[in-house]
């Protein structure tokens, strides 16, 4: 017999009733990963429950059972009359927010991944996983902004519009670059699908994103100490790059086929580590 997965509003229920405390979309995704709650996640489980809640609050106004607290944060709305307090001051004022299905410019980026996971040809495959357990996403044909390190120092920073980035990172291992680079970082502009697929450009980005966007890729691609926080959203958007074959390579960590690079900093919870 075959085994029929739970919808996604459902599981989605079963976590938030579960918690003491109102959560982000990628915590509540994270939580139907870890607990099996679904068996086909699609390649963005994260985005998937953000426009599932948010498809609900939109349409379905007083009459659905979820409320936004803060930006991207959500909670049922019988925990939230059973805990007042679990509520952030300020938050009655958030579901006037407009409706995130897509992510904000920025739809999807990696950090450090390594050159030698890659195998070179004039199209390569690129492939990053949202989460364990999601269905990978080939992207080579995204385009955005690029960075190549020789270990961790940014030795050029560069952008496919005219050509996707998997063909101008191609062109950098046999061009004047090719032997001084071991790692990139990207930052793409085209949506993922739930299926997998890379969208198209939008026609027009409001100004008012620009700006946050801007802000967002320099504070992941620099790192700076004085930062205490990712830039908007980019948490919910992070592709780890996916090994094809054996990971031979000196210093690579894996699990579960992802690659996890061994010096990202990272900040959490509003205090540096």
């Amino acid at each position: 017999m075959s085994v029929i997965d739970k919808k996604w509003r459902a599981v989605i229920d079963e976590v938030l009733a579960e918690s003491s405390t109102p959560l982000h979309y990628t915590d509540i995704a994270e939580r139907i990963v870890e607990r099996k709650l679904r068996i086909h996640l699609g390649a963005t489980p994260a985005a998937t429950v953000n426009a599932q809640i948010s498809r609900s609050i939109k349409h379905d106004g007083s009459d659905s059972p979820y409320v936004r607290v803060d930006r991207g944060v959500f909670a049922l709305k019988s925990m939230i009359g059973e805990n007042p307090a679990a509520v952030p001051q300020g938050a009655e004022n958030a579901n006037a927010e407009a409706e995130e299905y897509q992510y904000d410019i920025i739809t999807s980026f990696g950090m450090f991944w390594r050159r030698d996971n890659v195998e070179w040809s004039a199209m390569p495959k690129l492939f990053g996983v949202q989460q364990i357990g999601a269905d990978s996403v080939d992207f080579y044909r995204q385009i955005g902004i690029y960075l190549l390190y020789d270990g961790r120092e940014v030795i050029y920073v560069g952008r496919s519009t005219d050509r996707p980035l998997g063909r101008r990172l191609y062109e950098h291992t046999a061009d004047r670059m090719a032997t001084r680079w071991d790692r990139f970082s990207w930052f793409g502009l085209l949506p993922v699908s739930e299926t997998g697929g890379i969208g198209v450009m939008p026609a027009t980005y409001p100004a008012e994103k620009l700006v946050p966007a801007l802000e967002a890729i320099l504070i992941e691609a620099l790192e700076p100490r004085q930062n205490r926080k990712r830039g908007d959203d980019l948490a919910a958007v992070e592709y780890s790059q996916k090994t094809r074959g054996s990971a031979k390579s000196v210093g690579i960590m894996a699990r579960g086929g992802l690659v996890e690079p061994e010096y990202r900093t990272r900040w959490h919870d509003g205090a540096g580590i």
